[in-house]
């Protein structure tokens, strides 16, 4: 491995311990280049530089290769928003800090079970916490803050790996079958400090699959946002993985989220996938609607759940029939939409304005839906292509405007043509 190193220094001890390491890192940047002496002690020096160096990368991972290496300091842009492509070095693998556990995990150490659910539960928890990036410091649930150290707290490991060792806790996937609590790794074993990185994947957000949620824990702190398949940078060499813990899901069984078709659910219907919705929209709040649990027949209980899901979102009418489509499919298995709502609670999902229908939207149409359209869009801030403002009549203004808002939420390709389809009109009078 080619190591390269920018300052002489002598390390206190030749030992590969992360103690020592931070020894060695404080050396480096304490100690000045020394001047004058004898040209074979310089040689000799260098030498040792380089031999100590290189065994900082191989024994203590990422974290001390950054340190040999050396990273430019983090300058926020101007609008203060974090940049999309951050450097992210990292820790090294080690135990959790100042919970009281002591020692790493043992090698044999099972992987703890989890769902998905609960793994984007944990994901969010640093999101709203704004933790600040660090892969020097830890957060109070003993953690590492940096990605590595994210996604071992999301899938709950119990110590702090880093991208060289988490996929030994996943089984690669397609990026076809990924589900939310799945990660996306690249690992750059040349040089781990650089370009190495790891995303928590929340979910599609558009049909053509060309974006995605990502959670991640880059600078200056945890963040939640559209992210384009699987990286800006690098993406090519992302690998997908599932935890190995997670209940629910099977790797490598073709596309997890391909609507498998409205034959497969309905009055007379008895197959796997009507199990697999129930299972489902159980997992979205619909608990209370089975009895006795989601099975392959389908049933009463199936229906009242699905439209339940479906009315959650703000469709009305055929939009909300309680027989699943490719929109309701999506959402379910990409984890996006909006819970089902506790029996009896009101709030936004019951008063949203319903969906009317795409056919409102489209060339020669006059309508008031048209005009409630457009005032809304307006009111977001995705007015700027009318030239005196929205009216009943769909024009061109109204399309554009449309498809400002679309690629706004990430959305490419089909899914930002311009015209509002269910997911456009909810995410539009949410």
């Amino acid at each position: 491995m080619s190591v390269p190193v920018f300052e002489e220094y002598e390390p206190a001890i030749d030992c590969g311990c992360a103690g020592c390491a931070v020894r060695r890192r404080s050396a480096a940047t304490a100690l000045p280049v020394r001047r004058g002496g004898h040209p074979a002690a310089h040689g000799a020096r260098r030498a040792l530089v380089l031999a100590t160096a290189a065994g900082v990368v191989l024994s203590c991972g990422a974290a001390d290769a950054a340190a040999a290496v050396g990273h430019a300091p983090w300058a926020p842009h101007a609008d203060g928003e974090a940049d999309p492509e951050p450097a992210t070095p990292q820790g090294e693998k080690g135990p959790l800090r100042g919970t009281g556990a002591s020692g790493p995990p043992s090698a044999g150490a099972a992987a703890p079970k989890t769902t998905r659910a609960d793994i984007i539960a944990r994901a969010k928890t640093w999101v709203t916490a704004k933790v600040p990036y660090s892969m020097e410091k830890y957060w109070s649930d003993g953690y590492r803050q940096d990605c590595s150290g994210y996604v071992s707290m999301a899938w709950n490991l119990g110590s702090n790996e880093w991208t060289g060792s988490l996929a030994a806790y996943g089984t690669r996937i397609a990026r076809a079958d990924l589900q939310p609590g799945d990660i996306l790794l690249f690992h750059n074993p040349a040089d781990p400090s650089k370009g190495s990185h790891v995303t928590i994947f929340g979910g599609w957000t558009d049909s053509a699959r060309t974006h995605y949620v990502a959670y991640e824990q880059a600078r200056p702190r945890t963040r939640k946002q559209s992210t384009p398949l699987a990286y800006w940078n690098n993406s090519d060499r992302y690998v997908a993985y599932r935890y190995k813990g997670v209940t629910g899901g099977s790797p490598g069984a073709g596309s997890s989220t391909a609507f498998p078709g409205a034959q497969r659910f309905g009055p007379g219907a008895d197959n796997k996938d009507v199990t697999r919705l129930g299972q489902m929209l159980v997992e979205r709040g619909g608990k209370r609607f089975y009895a006795v649990g989601p099975g392959p027949v389908w049933g009463t209980a199936d229906r009242r759940a699905t439209q339940a899901f479906q009315q959650a979102q703000g469709w009305r009418g055929k939009e909300a029939d309680g027989i699943p489509g490719p929109h309701t499919w999506r959402l379910l298995t990409t984890g996006g939409g909006r819970n089902i709502p506790a029996a009896g609670a009101g709030g936004r999902p019951n008063t949203a304005v319903a969906f009317p229908g795409r056919g409102y939207f489209k060339p020669g149409q006059s309508n008031s839906h048209v005009d409630r359209l457009g005032k809304q869009l307006v009111k977001k801030g995705y007015g700027k292509h009318y030239a005196s403002g929205p009216d009943p009549r769909w024009t061109e203004a109204d399309r554009r405007n449309v498809e400002a808002f679309q690629r706004a939420q990430g959305w490419r390709g089909g899914a930002a043509d311009g015209y509002p389809g269910p997911e456009t009109w909810r995410r539009l009078f949410a």
